[in-house]
């Protein structure tokens, strides 16, 4: 059973900041991609960055300068790291990992959401 659990949410002022964190567990053979998506009131739930396993990162341009993702391989953790926090930056956030169980079967995983929430 694999699970992503996230942390780091809460209430933040703008201009603020956050760190959010997500954290894989169970019967996992490997991990590519890992990403950070998130869901406004009454909007699709987008992407807001990614990394892949090696490393290169993807942004959404509404977060560019201002999010940083990493990760930790042998932690079995990704991080976002956002700044400059902005009241339109106030969604759901959800982790999500491209994971295999075994060497020929994989899928998309996802974290439960922490919310965030950034008031003017």
């Amino acid at each position: 059973q694999v699970q992503l659990v996230e942390s780091g949410g809460g209430l933040v002022q703008a201009g603020g900041s956050l760190r959010l964190s997500c954290v894989v567990s169970g019967t996992i053979f490997s991990i590519n991609a890992m990403g950070w998506y998130r869901q406004g009131p009454g909007k699709q739930r987008d992407l807001v960055a990614s990394i892949s396993k090696d490393g290169r990162q993807n942004y959404a341009d509404s977060v560019k300068g201002r999010f940083t993702i990493s990760r930790d391989n042998v932690k079995k953790t990704v991080y976002l790291e956002m700044n400059s926090l902005k009241p339109e930056d106030t969604a759901v956030y959800y982790c999500n990992a491209e994971i295999k169980t075994n060497w020929y079967s994989g899928n998309d995983y996802w974290g439960q959401g922490t919310q965030v929430t950034v008031s003017s």
